[in-house]
C-alpha cells in the first residue's frame, strides 16, 4: 500500500489524529492571540470530544486510527534518532548543550510530552540544574508548545504523488511538521512507502516558501487545488506544481486565490469535497474568489525541469471547478440562508470529513448546513464541538488521510 491519495471521499482505511492534551494548558487568555486561539478551551471537555470523534471514525468506517503521540513514541524508542531530534529543536535556541541532559534525566514517555506540550524553564529546573539555567526567565519555553497540533490537516497533506510535507506560515507551528516527517521517515508503518513532494531539498526555513496542508484538496486522480492564502505562498504551489507534473499522472494543478482573512485561513475552511461532483462551500468566500491559476506542464526544460503552462481565470471558482467536476451540486453552508452560514462558517460548516462518499462527520452546531446536506442525500454523522471549535478548525482539520480505496477517476 502506497501512502498517496486519489480523493477527498473514497472509502478510508488510515488516518492520523491527534488527542489534545497538555499542550491546550498552555494557553491562557494572554497568549490566545501569539498562540493561534480565539478563546481558552476546556481541556477534559475536549478530550472528551475528542474521543467520540475517533471512536465514531473507527465504528463508522472500520478505518485504523493512529494516534500521533503513539507513533511519536515508537519512533523515539531509536536513541539515536531522539538525541538528533533534540539536538536540532534545541541548537534554534542556542541550547543544544542541553541535550544529553535532557535524555538522561526524562523518559522516552515525557521526552515525547515535551516535543508536543512544550517546557518552560522552571519545570527543567524540577530535574535538572546549572548556571545556564539559572540566567534563563523561568517562565520562558525551551521547547514551545503545539496546542494546534489536533488539527492534523495542517503539517503535512497525502497527495496523488506522495507527501506533502508543510513549512507552516508561523514559527510556532513549525516544529509541528518536523514531528511528522520524523515519523515518516522513521516509522516502520510509513518509512519505506514515504515519498516527501515538498521540500524538494533542504534549506534555510527562512528563505522556504510557506505552504500549510489545509490549503491542499485533491481533486481528482489528475487535478489538485492549493488555495494561494495567507499561510500558503504561490511560489511554494509552483515548487509543488512542478514535483506533481513531472511524471504525467497528474496534470493539472489549481491555484486558489484565497481572500487573506483570518475565517478564510485554508481552502479547506470554505470548500471540501464529499462525492464526485458534490462540494460543500461557504458561498460568501466562494464568491470571493475571482482569479484561479491552472499549472499544466509544457515539457521538460534542458535543467530537467518541468516547464509550466500558467493559465489565469477571471470567473467565478465554481465556474471553473465545474469544468474540471461534471454535473457539479454545490451545497452552501447555513442552507443558503447569509445569516446562518456566516454564523456555522465561525464554527466551519464547510469543513466536513467524508469516510466515504456522501458520508461525512460535521459538528452537531451546524445544524442548517447539516440539514442541507441531509436533502441532497449525504449521510451526516454528528460530533459534539463546543470545546473542538474553539480552535477555528472542523472535522476535516482534525484528520491526515493516508489510506482512502482508490478511484477510478480522470
Amino acid at each position: 500500500m502506497d501512502l498517496k491519495l486519489n480523493s477527498e471521499y473514497g472509502k478510508l482505511y488510515a488516518v492520523i489524529t491527534h488527542r489534545p492534551g497538555k499542550e491546550i494548558e498552555r494557553l491562557t487568555p494572554a497568549n490566545t492571540s501569539e498562540l493561534l486561539f480565539e478563546d481558552v478551551p476546556y481541556l477534559e471537555g475536549m478530550q472528551r470530544e475528542h474521543d467520540e470523534f475517533t471512536s465514531l471514525i473507527r465504528e463508522a468506517s472500520s478505518a485504523r486510527v493512529y494516534r500521533l503521540r503513539d507513533l511519536l513514541l515508537e519512533v523515539l524508542l531509536n536513541k539515536k534518532l531522539k538525541k538528533e531530534l533534540f539536538d536540532d529543536l534545541l541548537i534554534k535556541f542556542g541550547s543544544d548543550f542541553l541535550t544529553d541532559d535532557i535524555l538522561a534525566h526524562y523518559s522516552t514517555a515525557e521526552c515525547a510530552s515535551m516535543l508536543i506540550a512544550g517546557i518552560k524553564i522552571k519545570e527543567l529546573k524540577k530535574k535538572l540544574n546549572g548556571a545556564a539555567l539559572d540566567k534563563l526567565e523561568p517562565e520562558s519555553y525551551l521547547i514551545n508548545p503545539s496546542p494546534n497540533l489536533y488539527f492534523m490537516r495542517d503539517p503535512a497533506a497525502v497527495v496523488q504523488e506522495g507527501v506533502i510535507c508543510s513549512h507552516m506560515k508561523y514559527s510556532g507551528r513549525q516544529g509541528e511538521s518536523t514531528l511528522l516527517r520524523t515519523i515518516f521517515e522513521n516509522h516502520p508503518d510509513f518509512r519505506d512507502i514515504f515519498n516527501p513532494i515538498y521540500p524538494v531539498q533542504e534549506s534555510s526555513a527562512e528563505l522556504l516558501p510557506t505552504i500549510e496542508g489545509g490549503d491542499i484538496i485533491v481533486l481528482s486522480a489528475k487535478a489538485l487545488a492549493i488555495g494561494c492564502s495567507e499561510r500558503t505562498d504561490a511560489t511554494a504551489i509552483e515548487i509543488v506544481a512542478r514535483q506533481l507534473l513531472r511524471n504525467g499522472n497528474v496534470e493539472r494543478i489549481y491555484r486558489v486565490d484565497l481572500p487573506p482573512k483570518r475565517n478564510f485561513m485554508h481552502l479547506d475552511t470554505v470548500f471540501t469535497i464529499i462525492d464526485e461532483n458534490l462540494i460543500v462551500t461557504y458561498p460568501d468566500a466562494i464568491s470571493s474568489i475571482l482569479q484561479t491559476c491552472i499549472y499544466r506542464s509544457d515539457g521538460i526544460d534542458t535543467k530537467g525541469e518541468v516547464i509550466l503552462n500558467k493559465e489565469c481565470i477571471d470567473e467565478s471558482f465554481i465556474n471553473v471547478l465545474g469544468r474540471e467536476i461534471p454535473h457539479l451540486e454545490v451545497v452552501e453552508t447555513g442552507d443558503g440562508n447569509p445569516d446562518f452560514a456566516s454564523r456555522e462558517q465561525w464554527y466551519d460548516g464547510a469543513n466536513v470529513f467524508a469516510i466515504s462518499p456522501r458520508r461525512v462527520i460535521s459538528y452537531n452546531r451546524n445544524k442548517y448546513t447539516n440539514r442541507a446536506l441531509r436533502d441532497a442525500g449525504v449521510e451526516v454523522l454528528e460530533i459534539r464541538s463546543s470545546e473542538l471549535s474553539r480552535g477555528l478548525g472542523g472535522p476535516r482539520c482534525m484528520t491526515m488521510p493516508l489510506w482512502r480505496m482508490e478511484l477510478d477517476q480522470g
